[in-house]
């Protein structure tokens, strides 16, 4: 670090210097910030022990040398390793709650968070949903949201990754959920039995939904999240249309399925044009996460099937 940092001297300070450093750098930002500011706030909070609201408040105090060396190595690290935040911390916050993270697993983001925060209305009567399927579930973001905000429901998570399921039942323990939670080893459906009780009143995924040819355009930020867990075939839809094909056969008569597929959102609707998805507009912004209920998905199985033969 340049000798100057030694006229750093207060909180406010490092996070302005570093601001600044991740602008000149050129970082990418969305794995939990959208900006430099807040990016270099929440690293300086992390390298202080402050939680992420007192480091603001407290911005004004001065920091020990001690304490300035760890924040500058910590935010030197940002920016000559390119890794997202979330990953140098071991952590991140979705849908209010916190969550442990590695590079087993994505890191959360996905605009599901406000759903599952309204209980999934209204798509789905929440004080009706018993039993919910979180599908593709990394850190398991998703079920163990869904089941904070949806206290009567069991949830089970479901990964093909035992590296990714370690990380979630690590967070079902942080979150007390052992007793409502599960984790399940699972290629998609391959390892859930379809005449378990009545079936998923929800079944929530963020699948792989990165296409070939954005998979190669990614910034170094994204690449050091799991391949696994972006990459879905050229068209970035391999796995949403096995899903869509077999959701059926694991919901509930009244269940419904809701799914992120973000910028290959397009692509879906294009190659199922007969298929009348509901796509979920965001009070805090996102995009390309749609519902549908199982008599349609049902409806439109033979597509679906003839979809995922054509590749």
């Amino acid at each position: 670090m340049p000798a100057d940092t030694d006229a750093l001297i207060t909180i406010d300070d490092l996070v302005r210097w570093g601001t600044s450093r991740f602008t000149a750098a050129g970082l990418c930002f969305g794995h939990g910030t959208d900006n430099a500011r807040d990016e270099s706030h929440w690293l300086v909070a992390h390298a202080l022990h402050l939680p992420f609201e007192l480091a603001a408040e407290y911005g004004g105090c001065r920091v020990t040398p001690t304490e300035r060396e760890a924040v500058l190595a910590l935010l030197a690290r940002r920016v000559d390793e390119r890794r997202p935040a979330a990953y140098l911390t071991g952590g991140t916050r979705f849908a209010g709650l916190d969550f442990d993270v590695d590079d087993a697993v994505m890191i959360p983001r996905s605009p599901l968070a406000e759903l599952i925060e309204q209980g999934f209305a209204p798509w789905a009567e929440p004080s009706g949903i018993r039993r919910v399927l979180d599908l593709c579930t990394g850190s398991g973001c998703l079920g163990i949201a869904a089941a904070t905000y949806l206290p009567a429901a069991a949830v089970d998570l479901a990964d093909v990754s035992p590296a990714a399921l370690a990380v979630a039942r690590r967070n079902i323990a942080r979150h007390g959920l052992a007793d409502r939670v599960r984790a399940l080893e699972s290629d998609l459906f391959a390892g859930i039995s379809g005449d378990d009780d009545d079936g998923y009143d929800v079944i929530v995924s963020n699948p792989p939904y990165v296409g070939a040819a954005e998979m190669e355009t990614l910034p170094p930020e994204y690449r050091h999240e799991p391949a696994l867990a972006l990459a879905a075939g050229e068209t970035g839809l391999d796995l949403v249309l096995r899903i869509l094909r077999d959701a059926p056969d694991y919901l509930a008569d009244d269940g419904v399925l809701v799914a992120e597929v973000g910028n290959s959102a397009e692509a879906l609707a294009a190659a199922l044009p007969a298929v009348p998805f509901t796509w979920i507009d965001f009070e805090r912004g996102g995009e390309g996460v749609f519902t549908l209920d199982r008599a349609t998905l049902a409806a439109h199985h033979d597509a679906f099937a003839q979809a995922v033969a054509a590749g």
